[in-house]
């Protein structure tokens, strides 16, 4: 029986190498992310370790007691405390430390982005060699006065900056300015990541970062044969208890690993879901392969039998053949996810965000997952069939025809698949009422779309007919050959429902989430804008920046400028919740914040007077004319307000409409605004215009300035990954459902070698043959088409209240264009995965058929 399963897979070369590119793609796709994660996680380690190699104990202050009042700050780190730490015993070396963080603009004025990462900024402390270890200078030299800067390789190439040129930026105060003067390399995992760096002077960047005299960390190298640990617990008596703390330098490298790989993870995530996919939808390409294998070979098996063999042996000898394929394909899909793991660091990896690089870490668990999904996910697959091999009965070898589906058998598959289909739409429709996206709700959407599609695949054989029969009013214009086509994809529903099943699904996935991202991307863009009458909005990009009465005013001085309104946010407690309040000029809030008012006005916004969105009003039953009791700003004590006013959700009102005044005395910076909502004289937003308000605020790298159209657009970047998921889903799909088509086809052509003969004989030439069975090929196409598109929809609009949840103006809307794409690929892959069996039917010689076995 084993000889028989070599054989059988010798003899089946073309649908053994399909099945394996099936298996391969899902393979590779987890053996690649696996690879990946392994490799990125060592490289990120090996980043931190060495960018720590020299490093035995960093002292850093120590967080004061909560409630002391005791600000965070430098503290006892200063000059007098590294000549003591320098004495202590096991100490080789003191290296004194001020960092922070400063973000820049680019060369062109614009500010300079990131993703990932961190905007790193510290002073360069050169040695007794004048050079800092830790920044090697690839060209020109080190900062020396507080005019001067230097970057690192990545932040210089990002901003396009070369020796000599002034770079703006600002840590948490005004913007300044400085002349470049040096480019080096670091190996700081918070800057390869996607982060910048900026390197100052020892006096400036105390100035910047500490205070004069003063240090953030202190690094200390041991001497041979002094442990970290060791070291650790001499520096720490000496150090004061409440004001400082040593770390060892391999925990700090541990935990800033752990934190970049943190930073990192999701790009890990994207892969996977397509390895799932291929995987699934691959399957069915298994069971219908080895369904076909079986039928054809009945006559085969049921010799077998005669002749003595089990029906364990049978099933073995099938799952051995699969097992053989399996191996095959995990051996080559583990081979190509190396080249996918060696790929993804550059295809999901940006300039201004690079992913870590350095060589592949192939471990045990690529190796185990490649044999256990390759050969599992096929062995499992051709289960089914080879249980129907083994039934196949010593009197089947005495008939020519396979044997159709009794009506008992049918009335079962009815029964089930109409089950499946309440079961599925039933669970769907039951989250109507649901408006979060809770991990119940989601778990629930999950087990709802799967029982839905398998509700279709089961009754799908029952489908095809009459929805072919449908279509052949379509193929019928093609006259005798549209007619044969129908016929043929009719001769037997359920091989015929198994390959659209494969093009079902990756439909039905595609439409779906099309569907979803389009009605999220457009619910975004108006939850973006609602409310806002403001042609422009100039905001703060980090939580500690702030804007400055000054600027507000050379915003509303500017040329084009009709009304500037200056917002202070903070912070409302009410009833254990935090929500966010929003400060503003009640003069003024009419003519650049578009807000519904439910009950009340803004106008009488005062001292000891807020008005509240509908969402925190409903949850605490509150109308115009109430009394709350909350908390302004942290750190206040409760007091009770009056609610002057009810209005609908708004994200530039926020939770809470306040007097600008009253606000702004709780904000953590007070005095200051985080926003300006700015409405130009025209109403109309331009380049230029655009330039002069960043000009007005000092070009800050801290501040930005967008109008609706980037508030929209920055709003709705998250459906970035979505759609990259959507598209590719969709090309794993038409590959998968174009090898199934084709694997179906082929072996339709070779059940029907004797009637393509005849039909040869009588006059049918072979433009004919090719277009009949192109029909066939794209009748199941369209079959398996509408299906996708009908769960794909039903899905989506059941689906659809969970986002509705978290927006306010959430509705279905149906991407036409991208539905429409979805159409004309799946016709494609009908047409071109054709090509090949046509021609073989083609080519038929007519005797050599009729005489064919």
């Amino acid at each position: 029986m084993l000889r028989t399963a070599l054989r059988n897979v010798v003899a089946s070369k073309a649908r053994a190498a399909m099945t394996v590119l099936a298996v391969c793609l899902g393979v590779a796709f987890v053996c690649g992310t696996l690879v990946f994660a392994d490799s990125s996680a060592a490289a990120f380690r090996a980043a931190a370790s060495k960018n720590f190699a020299d490093i035995a104990v960093t002292v850093t202050p120590k967080d004061p007691p909560p409630g002391s009042g005791t600000p965070r700050g430098p503290g006892a780190l200063d000059d007098r405390l590294v000549r003591e730490l320098a004495r202590v015993p096991g100490v080789a070396g003191v290296r004194p430390l001020a960092d922070g963080s400063a973000l820049l603009n680019a060369a062109d004025g614009s500010p300079l982005r990131i993703k990932t990462g961190a905007n790193q900024a510290a002073a360069y402390l050169p040695g007794d060699d004048g050079k800092d270890s830790r920044y090697p200078l690839l060209r020109g030299h080190a900062p020396l006065n507080s005019g001067e800067i230097a970057l690192d390789s990545g932040t210089a190439a990002a901003g396009r900056f070369s020796i000599g040129d002034t770079v703006t930026l600002a840590t948490d105060g005004p913007v300044m300015s400085k002349r470049l003067v040096g480019v080096v390399r670091t190996d700081d995992t918070r800057v390869t990541a996607g982060g910048t760096l900026a390197l100052f002077d020892r006096g400036t960047a105390q100035q910047l970062f500490a205070s004069p005299g003063h240090y953030t960390g202190i690094d200390l190298a041991a001497t041979p044969g002094t442990s970290q640990f060791t070291l650790a617990q001499r520096v720490g008596a000496v150090l004061p208890t409440d004001r400082a703390e040593a770390t060892t330098g391999a925990a700090q490298a541990d935990q800033q690993a752990i934190l970049v790989n943190t930073m990192t993870r999701g790009y890990a995530k994207l892969p996977l879901v397509f390895a799932a996919v291929s995987l699934f939808i691959g399957s069915f390409l298994i069971i219908n392969t080895f369904t076909m294998l079986v039928t054809r070979r009945t006559r085969e098996i049921a010799l077998l039998r005669a002749i003595g063999a089990t029906r364990r042996q049978v099933t073995r000898s099938v799952l051995a053949e699969a097992a053989l394929i399996g191996l095959v394909a995990s051996a080559l899909g583990f081979v190509l996810g190396l080249a996918v793991a060696s790929a993804l660091p550059h295809l999901l990896g940006t300039d201004r965000s690079p992913l870590p690089s350095g060589p592949l870490v192939i471990g045990a668990r690529p190796v185990v997952a490649a044999l256990g999904v390759g050969v599992g996910v096929t062995v499992l697959a051709a289960w089914l069939p080879s249980r129907r091999a083994a039934k196949v009965a010593p009197v089947e070898a005495m008939r020519t025809a396979g044997q159709s589906p009794t009506a008992a058998v049918s009335r079962i598959r009815a029964a089930a698949g109409l089950a499946l289909l309440v079961l599925g739409g039933g669970l769907l429709l039951s989250l109507g009422g649901a408006k979060d996206a809770s991990q119940d709700n989601l778990q629930s959407a999950l087990l709802g779309c799967g029982v839905l599609v398998a509700g279709l695949i089961v009754s799908a054989p029952l489908l095809a007919r009459p929805t072919v029969k449908l279509m052949g009013r379509l193929t019928g214009r093609f006259g005798v050959v549209g007619h044969l086509a129908r016929q043929n994809a009719l001769r037997d529903p359920r091989r015929t429902a198994a390959t659209a099943s494969i093009l079902m699904i990756s439909t039905a996935l595609v439409a779906g989430l099309a569907v979803l991202g389009n009605s999220t991307g457009q619910s975004l863009d108006r939850q973006a804008a609602a409310g806002l009458g403001a042609d422009y909005v100039i905001g703060t990009r980090t939580p500690t920046a702030a804007i400055d009465r000054a600027a507000v005013r050379r915003v509303a001085d500017t040329p084009g400028v009709g009304t500037a309104t200056a917002v202070a946010d903070s912070t409302l407690i009410v009833g254990g919740h935090v929500r966010q309040i929003s400060g503003v000029d009640p003069a003024t809030v009419g003519q650049v914040m578009k807000l519904r008012f439910l009950s009340g006005s803004a106008k009488d916004l005062g001292p000891g007077r807020i008005a509240l969105s509908r969402t925190v009003a409903d949850a605490h039953g509150l109308r115009a004319g109430g009394k709350l009791n909350a908390v302004l700003g942290r750190g206040g004590d409760f007091r009770q307000y009056e609610v002057v006013g009810v209005y609908e959700d708004s994200p530039i009102a926020q939770d809470a409409l306040g007097a600008r005044d009253q606000v702004r005395k709780s904000s953590h910076l007070p005095g200051s605004v985080q926003r300006v909502l700015v409405r130009t004289e025209h109403g109309t937003t331009s380049k230029a215009l655009e330039g002069a308000l960043r000009k007005a605020v000092g070009d800050s790298p801290l501040l930005k300035v967008q109008d609706r159209d980037q508030l929209v657009h920055e709003a709705a970047g998250t459906l970035g990954d979505l759609l990259t998921l959507m598209y590719g889903l969709l090309a794993i799909g038409v590959v998968i459902s174009a090898l199934g088509i084709v694997n179906t086809m082929a072996m339709s052509v070779a059940e029907r070698t004797r009637e393509i003969g005849v039909l040869r004989a009588i006059g049918m030439d072979r433009g004919v043959v090719r277009r009949m069975v192109g029909l066939e090929a794209v009748t199941v196409a369209v079959f398996g088409t509408l299906l996708g598109l009908a769960a794909g929809l039903f899905g989506a609009w059941a689906v659809g209240p969970l986002a509705g949840g978290a927006m306010t103006d959430y509705s279905l809307a149906l991407p036409w264009g991208t539905l429409a794409l979805v159409c004309l690929l799946s016709l494609m892959t009908g047409v071109a995965a054709a090509a090949w069996p046509a021609r073989r039917a083609a080519a038929l010689s007519p005797l050599e058929a009729v005489a064919a076995q």
